[in-house]
Parts: structure tokens; C-alpha cells; sequence
């Protein structure tokens, strides 16, 4: 590596607070949107619905705020969601809000902070924008489910892939992704991540 290039989490530093705040608005919003008819529709995620990717999310980000000490995680597993869901938005905002309030404590200077993930510790950086993921690519899978557009950026999309590849793939023996899907050359960066977390960019409820 050459003195002008950047490690990932160099390169996340600046940006990692930026990305987290966009992903979370964009499940908030993804999850504002679905109506109670949505609820049992089918999603990117094969084996789930749209009530069981919201549960599987809110989890997520619960298990990021307990591993920061903030909250006392899910109250579920997040790999085995009921599906049954009164509230779908009122669950996504306590647990974004224990999720914003746990990253918040969190200073400039600290290198390395504890996830939920079989990692375990994660460079600051690495650690956030992985979360950040989280969000951003159930936010997809939500909007993508109910036939809105989805707002997954090319900018956050180069970001998310910084920080997850290589960490991905121990993930994915846990069921937590997807094997590959081959990609395309003319494929954007958003398509790319989706791809390499075992998403079809061109998936459609129909």
C-alpha cells in the first residue's frame, strides 16, 4: 500500500456519523410507509415477510445499542421473527432511537467499540458503517417489497462495501446472508453490494 492510499477504516472515519443518521432515516422512512395490507407480502428475504424483516431490523439495531451499553438488546431472536407486528413503526423508532442514543456516546477518539456481531470488536468506523448497513439494506428490502423506490445510494452503497467485505463472509454460515449473486459488469455500487450480500438488485414482489 502506497502512502497516498487509505486503509477501510481510514477511509470510513470521516464519514461513518453521515452514513448511520442516512440509514436510519431511510428504515424509519421505509417502515412509515407500509401498510398494515404489506405486513404479509413476501420479500427479497425468501424465507420472510415484510412484518418479519421489520422485527429482524428493529432487533438489529437493539443488539448494536446493548453491545454499546445502551439497552438491553432484543427481547427475541432476531433470526427467528414471529411475523406478528401491531406497530410496525413505533417498534423501528425505539429501537433506531436506542441505536442513535448508544452511537452517540461514542467519541471521535475511541478506536474500537464491541458489536453483536461474531467479530466482536470492530475499528470505530467499521463497526458503525456496519450497522449503518443493517438499516440501509432492510430499509431495501421493505421498500423494494412494497413496490416503492428504494433509497439505497451509490455513495453509501461504496461505503457499506468498504466495510463489509471480508466480514461478511463468516456471516453467512449463520444464515445472516445469502450466497453471491453473479453480477453484471454495467452493475452500479448498489447493485454490487446487493449482490454480494446475496440480494437480486432486479427482484420485484411480482
Amino acid at each position: 500500500m502506497t502512502s497516498t492510499q487509505q486503509t477501510p477504516t481510514e477511509s470510513l472515519t470521516p464519514v461513518w456519523r453521515e452514513v448511520l443518521a442516512t440509514s436510519h432515516r431511510a428504515l424509519a422512512d421505509a417502515v412509515a410507509g407500509t401498510d398494515a395490507e404489506h405486513l404479509n407480502a413476501i420479500t427479497p428475504c425468501s424465507e420472510w415477510t415484510v412484518a418479519q424483516v421489520i422485527q429482524h431490523a428493529a432487533a438489529d439495531q437493539r443488539a448494536y445499542a446493548a453491545a454499546l451499553g445502551v439497552g438491553p438488546g432484543p427481547a427475541y431472536d432476531p433470526f427467528a421473527p414471529s411475523g406478528t407486528l401491531d406497530d410496525p413503526a413505533a417498534l423501528i423508532a425505539a429501537a433506531l432511537e436506542e441505536s442513535s442514543t448508544a452511537w452517540a456516546t461514542v467519541t471521535d477518539e475511541t478506536e474500537s467499540v464491541p458489536t453483536p456481531l461474531p467479530h466482536g470488536e470492530l475499528p470505530t468506523p467499521t463497526a458503525a458503517v456496519m450497522c449503518a448497513l443493517d438499516a440501509a439494506v432492510h430499509a431495501w428490502d421493505i421498500t423494494t417489497a412494497t413496490g416503492r423506490p428504494a433509497a439505497l445510494t451509490d455513495g453509501d452503497s461504496i461505503h457499506f462495501l468498504t466495510a463489509a467485505t471480508g466480514l461478511v463472509e463468516p456471516l453467512r454460515q449463520w444464515g445472516a446472508f445469502a450466497a453471491i449473486v453473479p453480477g453484471r459488469e454495467s452493475d452500479s455500487p448498489a447493485h454490487r453490494l446487493l449482490r454480494y450480500l446475496g440480494r437480486n438488485p432486479e427482484w420485484t414482489a411480482a
